[in-house]
């Protein structure tokens, strides 16, 4: 803990509305005995101030330093002190300076007496930020040894480009193939869309060259013929266990790579498009195994077809029926975890396939191109033949709009807007009927060989995959809420699972071209380097990476409820026979999550934890009554929408009352109970909860947290009506980081409300 704190006000920060010599006077004043320098600077940040501060530091007068200017968002790296003193900062620009109003709305003016609500906010923050650091430690991680090995699961197109790249950092790979031969998919195509400029024709997959560059690369271990059995452990001291031939071996990995590719979806779905009824409809795989073979031919008769149609989309049509086929881009629904059956406990929940398909109104970028590409096959294998192609949405982003206006520039090739209504033969033509055409009429076209698109459903959604010997079972989490991918932020950490140490590429993430999966297996590949490289030193990956600091466990008050294992998004936690929670250090990612879980408050971090939290809302001062100084409302703000939005409405001129305090914290997951019953034993009017966005479009940088949060407060909800305070008092609001235009006014809304409903009826006690 925090003994002799040095306060450092930035003069530049604060004026000219604040007075430096006045809050330094008030920190000594107050605050003396746990502050023994209380120091101001024109610009803390310059080369002098960071000199004043290392000068007390080598001094040894103080072992914490206090920052009060900047939001600490700025200047991160100026302040680095090294790992034996304990820095923290107070944002007094965007907090106090750039986001206060008097409570009549207007504009304080520099010059004149200090407002009173302003000289009140400004102290709460100092005090604030005083018992923060008293409650701060220095972390002191566990450095595991590491194994520095990745392990490449697929040796398709993605996972030959991720190993290459793991091991052109130096790093030994293990590619593991299940099927006898590199190349995956990759291997079976003629050819794929443009990788390099100028961008206009499909060219040759490469796939035999990186096979060749993986085989001559003595830091890459090919197993063929080879499955994953079991993966145990944690980041940088996996055992993974492999089985080739009947045999098993156990390999040390430090990380992986989730490269496992694609599987073609159940044609049943395409059956409304003649498929399965009519020989002369195939899917877009078999159309691209024939060219392969050498020949366009037709299937009924073995010869070539005059005139071919590709269906970029089948999921309008039918519009009676409520399964209408899906997309290329469209995986089968994935896999749910089985109920548990009695005695099941210890060995976790069971993977269960699910084949039905998950039917998606949309189409994607790949339908498109692979109608574009195989349209140009027709024109290069048969002089005579046209090719059509009917969509009712052609999707071309970015440079493949130059591969798009090539094909329309192309004599042979037909392109037509239109919503496929139905597939019938009559002799031997097929006839395709579609309606809202680009002039709004209904038209039929006829075609001696039809092409309709291949489901691509990701490996994961039919199989764990990754086998992982965790207590949440052996697959990733909520694979059925993602269509079978693996779940991920996909704004914010596109290559990273819900399994620290896993990192997803290709289309077994998402689907995408041969071009983008090349450079998401670079990425996954970095992410899983980055990984090992953490795990060696003890600290954090994504998103709080290079965070030395781990949840400590008071085993001794621990109930065994399981609620920090259960909630846990990322399966941290293990649980032996009797429910005490099994920390895994390389799997934290220091969200909180499970302090917040912990009825008992037995999980703390050593920089983070509930007293801390708790002894800064009592630093408050909180009025008697509100006409003596007005209501308070505390904000938990996350650290990472939230409070970033929060900083950027104020350098953008917006404010908001006066009356409230801002405390930020890792993750609205983090936020315990005890905190909003501290909040309203003191008197406060009002909590705010601001986190990131929850859903299916989430935006929380730890998957889960904000909307287990808003799970609790349905709980601290009835807690407050027993008490007979109005639940209302407590909200949740979603927050997305572009948001801060937002912001203030929904802060000044709930101020009004507050004000509405009146006092809290603990205010004064």
């Amino acid at each position: 803990m925090a003994e002799k704190i040095g306060v450092y006000i930035d003069e530049s920060s604060i004026a000219p509305l604040l007075s430096a010599e006045e809050l330094v006077a008030f920190v000594k004043a107050k605050l003396a005995g746990a502050c023994p320098i209380v120091k101001s600077h024109k610009r803390l940040s310059s080369d002098a101030g960071v000199a004043m501060i290392k000068a007390d530091i080598a001094g040894g007068e103080i072992d914490a330093v206090l920052l009060c200017g900047t939001s600490p968002r700025v200047d991160w790296e100026v302040f680095d002190f090294g790992d034996k003193i304990l820095v923290d900062r107070v944002n007094l620009r965007e907090f106090v300076v750039l986001g206060y109003k008097n409570p009549d709305g207007s504009a304080p003016v520099a010059g004149q007496p200090i407002p009173r609500e302003l000289e009140s906010m400004v102290r709460d923050y100092l005090r604030m930020g005083v018992v923060k650091l008293q409650k701060m430690a220095i972390p002191n991680p566990e450095v595991p040894e590491t194994v520095k090995t990745i392990l490449v699961l697929g040796g398709g197109w993605t996972g030959l480009n991720a190993a290459l790249a793991a091991a052109g950092a130096g790093y030994e790979v293990v590619l593991v193939e299940k099927e006898a031969a590199l190349g995956g998919k990759a291997a079976g195509l003629y050819k794929t869309f443009p990788l390099n400029y100028p961008y206009l024709e499909a060219t040759e997959t490469g796939v035999d060259r990186l096979i060749g560059l993986v085989a001559g690369n003595g830091k890459i271990r090919v197993c063929l013929s080879t499955t994953l059995k079991l993966l145990a452990g944690a980041p940088g001291q996996y055992a993974a266990t492999l089985v080739a031939g009947g045999k098993e071996e156990t390999l040390p990995i430090g990380s992986v790579v989730l490269a496992a590719g694609w599987t073609a979806m159940d044609t049943e779905v395409l059956a409304p498009y003649g498929y399965g009824k009519f020989k002369n409809v195939v899917t877009s795989a078999e159309f691209e195994a024939m060219v392969k073979a050498g020949a366009i031919k037709r299937p009924s008769d073995g010869k070539a077809p005059k005139t071919v149609a590709f269906l970029v989309d089948v999921t309008k049509a039918m519009e009676s029926k409520p399964a209408a086929p899906v997309d290329e881009a469209a995986p089968a629904e994935a896999a749910k975890p089985a109920e548990k059956k009695e005695g099941e406990e210890a060995e976790g929940p069971v993977f269960t396939q699910i084949k039905t398909p998950k039917h998606l109104a949309y189409s994607s970028e790949l339908t498109s191109l692979v109608a574009l590409k195989q349209a140009n096959y027709v024109r290069e294998k048969l002089d005579d033949a046209v090719a059509m192609i009917i969509y009712d949405t052609m999707m071309v982003p970015g440079i493949n709009e130059r591969y798009y206006r090539a094909a329309q520039d192309n004599p042979g090739i037909m392109l037509t807007k239109g919503t496929v209504t139905g597939v019938t033969e009559e002799g031997i033509s097929l006839v395709i009927a579609a309606k809202d055409t680009l002039l709004g009429g209904d038209v039929t076209l006829a075609a001696d060989l039809i092409v309709v698109p291949t489901g691509l459903v990701p490996a994961t959604a039919l199989d764990p995959t990754i086998n992982l010997l965790y207590r949440q079972g052996p697959a990733f989490p909520d694979l059925q809420l993602f269509d079978g991918f693996a779940d991920s932020n996909y704004i914010c950490f596109p290559y990273e699972t819900r399994r620290t140490g896993i990192y997803a590429a290709g289309c077994v993430r998402q689907p995408m071209t041969m071009a983008q999966a090349r450079d998401d297996a670079a990425g996954a590949a970095l992410k899983a380097i980055q990984c090992i490289e953490s795990a060696s030193r003890g600290v954090a990956v994504h998103p709080r990476s290079g965070d030395l600091s781990y949840p400590v466990f008071n085993f001794v008050r621990c109930t065994q409820c399981k609620r920090c294992t259960e909630e846990c998004p990322f399966g941290a936690l293990d649980d032996d026979e009797k429910g005490t929670p099994k920390p895994n250090p390389t799997r934290c990612r220091r969200c909180g999550t499970c302090m917040g879980a912990c009825p008992e408050r037995v999980i703390s971090f050593d920089n983070y934890n509930v007293d801390m939290i708790g002894s800064m809302i009592r630093e408050c001062e909180i009025p008697p009554k509100i006409e003596d100084g007005g209501p308070r409302v505390l904000i938990l703000a996350c650290e990472n929408d939230a409070y970033p939005a929060l900083d950027m409405a104020a350098l953008r001129g917006r404010k908001w009352s006066p009356y409230v305090r801002i405390i930020p914290v890792r993750c609205l997951g983090s936020v315990n109970a005890i905190w909003v019953a501290d909040a309203m034993s003191k008197g406060v009017d009002g909590v705010m909860m601001l986190g990131c966005k929850y859903g299916d479009d989430y935006q929380c940088h730890f998957v889960k947290g904000s909307e287990i949060c808003n799970r609790r407060k349905e709980n601290i909800a009835e807690s407050l009506k027993r008490l007979g305070v109005e639940p209302e008092r407590v909200e949740q609001y979603q927050v997305a980081i572009d948001e801060y235009d937002k912001i203030p006014d929904m802060i000044d809304q709930f101020m009004d409300m507050v004000l509405k409903i009146g006092p809290n009826p603990f205010k004064g006690y």
